[in-house]
């Protein structure tokens, strides 16, 4: 596991369960990372190294990730968002900015849609913000088998054998990403996938709530289509857009550099 010596860690309890966080600290403005499905807090060590100089990072571990409590419900993206508003105000953070990836961009997302005061800015890294949700819900439904299967299977294999998987599948992440990647699937619990799909709120209907300003980062193989990130422009009160050259879903491991450009742009502009 790598992490640097003079970071914290700790647990807390928020809105009813344990979490698990690390925290570079100092005196410095607050930046909240949330991780996407199956990875972990530590799986932002690499961004977390990058940006301690200028700010108080705090990662989290989403509840049945990491070393945080697994419970066998609420796995579902309002509860996670209440997660995260009820973390942040048992840490004591005032506004803090917050960026997300994938699962992560969305908790932040509605997080910050049901409490406008809670985030100075929010970064989200391709959210899982769908054309056609209905669509999507029910194929995930028909596949809850199988992703199951691949949960437990993960669980059960070695560390260095999810390194190699990840070296090669995934042949333009830095080595960095790769330790914190494959020990989250060792930690990641089986009740993350529930027993049905739970019918998430359509994103177009609380996007326009976010009253603090907004960075989305696209991809050219991303989840976010370029019609989406269209629609969603529309529809917030302020924010924009970057997409992201020679990137999939995981946009920040794909195209570092572009996408810390990106970020920095866009805080230094204040958010």
């Amino acid at each position: 596991m790598i992490i640097m010596a003079e970071w914290s860690s700790g647990d807390i309890i928020a809105n009813g369960i344990r979490l698990h966080y690390h925290r570079t600290g100092g005196d410095k403005p607050p930046l909240v990372l949330c991780h996407g499905f199956s990875d972990n807090a530590l799986c932002w060590t690499r961004v977390a190294r990058d940006l301690e100089g200028a700010y108080d990072v705090i990662m989290v571990d989403a509840r049945g990730h990491g070393q945080s409590e697994a419970p066998e419900s609420g796995h579902d993206y309002a509860t996670r968002a209440a997660d995260l508003a009820a973390f942040i105000r048992a840490l004591g953070l005032r506004r803090p900015g917050a960026w997300g990836h994938s699962m992560g961009a969305a908790t932040v997302a509605l997080a910050a849609a049901d409490n406008p005061d809670l985030f100075s800015c929010v970064i989200l890294e391709d959210p899982p913000w769908w054309d056609d949700q209905a669509r999507v819900q029910r194929e995930r439904a028909a596949s809850r088998e199988q992703r199951l299967a691949r949960v437990l299977e993960q669980r059960a294999m070695t560390r260095e054998t999810l390194i190699e998987q990840a070296r090669q599948g995934n042949p333009k992440w830095h080595e960095l990403e790769l330790g914190p990647w494959a020990e989250s699937k060792r930690q990641l619990s089986p009740h993350v996938v529930p027993a049905d799909y739970i019918a998430e709120r359509p994103w177009r209907e609380w996007v326009g709530r976010i009253a603090c300003p907004i960075l989305l980062l696209t991809a050219e193989r991303g989840l976010v289509t370029p019609e989406v990130a269209a629609e969603a422009t529309r529809l917030w009160q302020v924010g924009q857009v970057a997409r992201i050259p020679e990137t999939g879903h995981c946009i920040h491991r794909d195209n570092y550099a572009a996408t810390m450009e990106a970020m920095r742009a866009f805080l230094a502009g204040g958010g």
